[in-house]
């Protein structure tokens, strides 16, 4: 599991935000197509944006699991992070996920929450993507969207977006992705301590 993440780190660091290379994407019916969706610093997604509709809404769910309430395990093949409920019950939020080659799994904590955070592309991503800011201070118009879970000591997040439009597919460097509105409703309920079980292969 630890090897697991530090591969992950090892390969993005920090990058968390669209790569302008053509990206695997995938449904919860495995459907698989290819998106070529580059990233857009600046463009506003306000904190109302949400997935209303379609497999990927917030929605009540049964979902069976021998964690304890209040632990979010996210299902990368499946394009889902699942709030325990418990009584195998779940809210289950769509999310988009790392594209191939950076995706992974393993066991950490939400180790820090943010609101609006600021962005610093890592000298990686600015390398592939010299366009890119140096910094850009949190906002409606951030890649990072409206909040941020910290994953543990890795580089990874759970956190906002202001392409609602990517939810579903995997097209990041690792870090998991929710519509604005989404990551703000999960962000309450989800304090700094949480149990956070990353699953690469769909849920029993």
């Amino acid at each position: 599991m630890r090897k697991a993440l530090a591969a992950a780190t090892g390969l993005w660091l920090a990058a968390c935000i669209p790569d302008p290379a053509a990206a695997q994407a995938g449904a919860a019916s495995s459907i698989q197509e290819t998106l070529d969706i580059g990233d857009e610093p600046g463009r506003v997604s306000t904190e109302e944006a949400v997935i209303s509709e379609g497999p990927y809404a917030r929605q009540a769910v049964f979902f069976r699991s021998n964690e304890p309430p209040g632990t979010l395990v996210i299902h990368t093949a499946e394009r889902f992070v699942y709030l325990v409920q418990g009584n195998n019950r779940a809210l289950r939020y769509g999310i988009g996920v790392g594209r191939e080659g950076v995706q992974w799994s393993g066991l950490v904590k939400v180790s820090r929450k943010a609101e609006w955070p600021d962005w610093r592309p890592p000298p990686e991503m600015i390398a592939r993507q010299p366009y890119l800011p140096r910094f850009m201070a949190g906002g409606p118009g951030n890649p990072m969207g409206a909040r941020a879970l910290y994953l543990g000591s890795t580089v990874f997040r759970i956190h906002g977006t202001n392409q609602p439009e990517t939810i579903g597919h995997a097209i990041s460097s690792g870090c998991f992705r929710l519509a604005n509105g989404d990551i703000i409703d999960l962000y309450t309920r989800v304090p700094v301590g949480t149990k956070v079980v990353v699953r690469h292969g769909a849920s029993l």
